[in-house]
Order: structure tokens, then sequence, then C-alpha cells
């Protein structure tokens, strides 16, 4: 069995650094969407009509997706269903294989993340390099992405400027652009020698058979277009009917995600290179990938398959911010990852992760397709419970309440306790030191301090003393 630790993976990162790093980005991404919304009248009514795409487009999925199959296969273009990501990377492989391919260049793909296409494709000797800089970093310093559309959130400048002297032999520096200039310099050669390109897909759209690609480096133009195979692999659930569609899902996207009116670079992918055009791969691929949505599609959880990936409600989320995006020990991170990777792996190794949230609904109040997420963490907390998993101490704890809310003069005398502790312990309104166990919430944030009258006691003297 994996052993579950989210917090002993998130105390890891309390206080750290690269949490500190995660925490500021995190800040600055949620500041970034809040200004765009502010700027876009028409926001609210635009969540709404994304929110209406995405629910029809999972409810009619078998539709859009032969659709889409069609019309790929008409433009010269090859599909191919993977339950698992077992038969993903086979199929990828196995073409490769045919291809002589020798190196392949990726563009950010979560859904690779997903499946550990890197670590498969390298052990079969095959030379994959990321192109996208956060994917870089990432694949240089043998890490793993913390947050879904930003994945070295947790790294400083100084971090990457130390990681590109050491790794790339070129001397430190940690300006920005300087850095960019360094990775532009080392995978420019890279792209052109490259045999197979491997993409993501942001949104797929059904009428055309074409895919979607957003990025804001130009790494993901280079990757679908000089190798000369292309393979996109998406989840199954990432598609929509029409270009009409696609184009109200990136309006949303762009503006949750990073708080830009569009993405610096939006392509849109269909088919192979025709005889007429110069430029393009002679092979193009999608591999659409089931892994476990279909499973999620009939439960309690499905509306989850309607994220975007924008990573809107990991900005949000006090939870993710505090502990960072390994704490949760999968590709998805944050509330997203939470309801997600449950959902998709089941409960029995991650039944801790639906606890990972404070329930405050912010994420609720950013998702760009208004995502239930507090109701859908209840709905895995009530299986957790329902499947033998209760978290830790819960059951004790409620037996400690039920005992002294059963008992009115116990219950009152604790109160009075309380609010003289709280005398002892707070200041200015908040308690920043606990003892014992309480330490491990005091020992990174304050507490608010206890009413020192409680509410029964207000009452009754507002009621003239009955």
């Amino acid at each position: 069995m994996v052993p579950v630790a989210f917090i002993d993976r998130a105390r890891k990162g309390l206080g750290s650094p690269g949490v500190a790093a995660l925490n500021t980005g995190s800040r600055r991404m949620m500041s970034h969407r809040l200004t765009a919304v502010e700027e876009f009248p028409s926001m609210d009514s635009m969540r709404d009509r994304a929110r209406e795409i995405r629910l029809y487009s999972l409810a009619h999925l078998d539709e859009l997706l032969a659709r889409f199959t069609d019309e790929v296969e008409a433009q010269g273009g090859h599909v191919f269903f993977a339950a698992d990501g077992e038969e993903a990377i086979g199929y990828i492989r196995r073409l490769a294989e045919r291809e002589n391919v020798g190196r392949i260049v990726k563009s950010k793909s979560m859904v690779t993340e997903e499946i550990h296409l890197n670590d498969a494709l390298e052990a079969g000797e095959f030379e994959v390099v990321e192109t996208d800089l956060g994917e870089f970093i990432i694949q240089l310093s043998g890490d793993t992405p913390s947050h879904i559309i930003a994945p070295v959130m947790h790294k400083t400048r100084q971090d990457v400027g130390r990681l590109f002297a050491d790794k790339l032999d070129v001397e430190y520096t940690d300006d920005p652009q300087e850095l960019n200039g360094i990775a532009r310099s080392h995978l420019r050669q890279i792209f052109l020698d490259a045999d197979m390109g491997i993409s993501g897909c942001n949104v797929a759209i059904a009428e055309s058979g074409t895919v979607s690609l957003v990025t804001n480096e130009g790494n993901g133009r280079l990757t679908t277009t000089a190798p000369r195979v292309h393979v996109a692999i998406m989840g199954m659930e990432r598609i929509v009917p029409t270009l009409g569609d696609a184009a109200v899902i990136l309006e949303v996207l762009a503006r949750s995600a990073t708080g830009q009116k569009l993405s610096v670079y939006t392509s849109l992918i269909t088919g192979p290179r025709r005889p007429e055009e110069p430029d393009g791969p002679d092979e193009f691929h999608v591999v659409i990938l089931d892994n476990g949505r279909s499973r999620v599609l009939g439960g309690d959880t499905a509306e989850i398959l309607a994220c975007i990936r924008c990573g809107a409600c990991l900005n949000v989320c006090p939870v993710y911010r505090e502990a960072g995006g390994h704490a949760y020990g999968f590709t998805y991170s944050g509330p997203i990852g939470a309801v997600l990777v449950p959902s998709l792996l089941g409960l029995e190794d991650w039944h801790d992760l639906p606890y990972a949230s404070s329930l405050c609904g912010a994420c609720l109040d950013a998702c760009p397709v208004r995502i239930d997420l507090p109701e859908l963490l209840l709905r895995l907390r009530r299986d957790a419970v329902a499947q033998g998993y209760p978290p830790p101490g819960l059951e004790r704890v409620i037996g400690w309440y039920a005992g002294l809310a059963t008992r009115p003069a116990l219950w009152r005398t604790a109160l009075r306790a309380a609010g003289l502790g709280s005398k002892v312990l707070g200041r200015k309104g908040w308690i920043s030191s606990l003892p014992g166990k309480g330490a491990a919430w005091t020992d990174h944030r304050d507490l608010p301090r206890p009413a020192t009258r409680p509410f029964h006691a207000r009452w009754k003297e507002r009621n003239g003393g009955t």
C-alpha cells in the first residue's frame, strides 16, 4: 500500500523557502486574475457560458469524440484511444520505433506527467527534452511540478541561476531575461534536430478535428511544427463541439490563469502538413486518454472533468499556499488535485487529500466554470468514511465534543475556561503560540482568539436575563 501522508509531506514544505516563493507567486497570479476580471465586464456571463459548454461536452462525450476522430482522420491524421497510461505509452513508443525516432521534444503537458511518459520513453533509450521553460528547469533539476500551469513556482531566480551554471556550464546569473536567453539558446538546435514533438491539448474541437494549444513562450508551436512527427495527447474530457465554443473557453482560460486577455501563443492544429505547405509534421497523431475518466464520469464527482486547468483554484487556496504543491503527492495539486486524484486513482491510497481544504469556498469563487469544489470535497470525505477511512483522531474529538455538549454545566465550565485561557494566551485578538499539539497551527500562523464571553451569555443579557 502506498503510504498516505499529506500531513507528513506538508510538514516538509511548511515555512521552507520553496513554499514561500510559491506563496508569493500564487498571490501575484491571483492579483493579476482579479485585475483582468475587473477589466472584463462580461466575465460573469462568459463564465456561465463556459460552464454550459463544458457540461454539455461531458454529457455528449461519446458523440463529440466520434466526430473529432472522423475529422482528424479525414485530414490525414490518426487517433488512438488509450484505456490507461500503459496503452498510451505503448502506442507512442511503437510509433517512435517505427519512425526511427531518436530525439523527442515536448511542450508542457500535465497529462503526460500523469502517466509518467518521460520516464517510460527514456527507459526505451529515447532522448526526451522538455521545452517549456518551467518544465525544462524541472527536468534539469530532477524535480516535479508544484503548480499545474507554473510548474517551477517553488524555485527562485537564484535557484535557477545556480542550476543553469551547474547543468549547462554557463556563468551564474539570476537576471530573468538572461536566464530566458540561456534556455532559448540551449534549446534552439534541439528543436531543429528533433524527430518527434509531443504536446498536450488545451481544447480539442470536434467539428474540425482541431487541437488547440496555449503557451506563452512559443515552444508549443516549434514542438508541433519542426519535428516530422507530432503526437498530441489529451484527456478524453478536453473536447468542445465548435470553434466558437473553444473561443469562449480561451476567453476565460487566460484571464483566470495568468490575468492575460489572451495567452501569447494560441495554436490551432488541424492534421499534418499539406503538400503545398512548407512547414509542419508529416505525421499527426492524437492519443485520447481515459485512465479512469470514464469511471469518474459516471460518479458523484463527474463535474471535476469540466475543469479547464487554469490553476485559479490553487492560487486562492490557503492550504495550497502554505503547504505547497508537492504536499499533494501527485501531478495535480491544490483543490483540483484534492478532488481529481482520489477520483481517478481511488480513495484507498488518497483518502487524505479531500481533507486538504478549509472549505472556505475561495476555489468556487475563482473557478471560471464554477465547479463546486467544496461540495465535491465533501462527497469524497463522505465516501472515504463509508469505505473505512475516517480522518485520524476525528472520532475521538467528536466523542469529546459530544461529552461536553450534552452536559450543560460541563459545557459552560469549558467555555469559561476557554475564555480565561484566551485572555492569557491572546494578544490583540490573536493567539500566536499554543502548547502541545496546538503548536502545529501556531508555528506557522496565528489563531483567532475565542470570545471571552460565550454567545449564550450575550444572548441572555440581551433578553433581560432570560
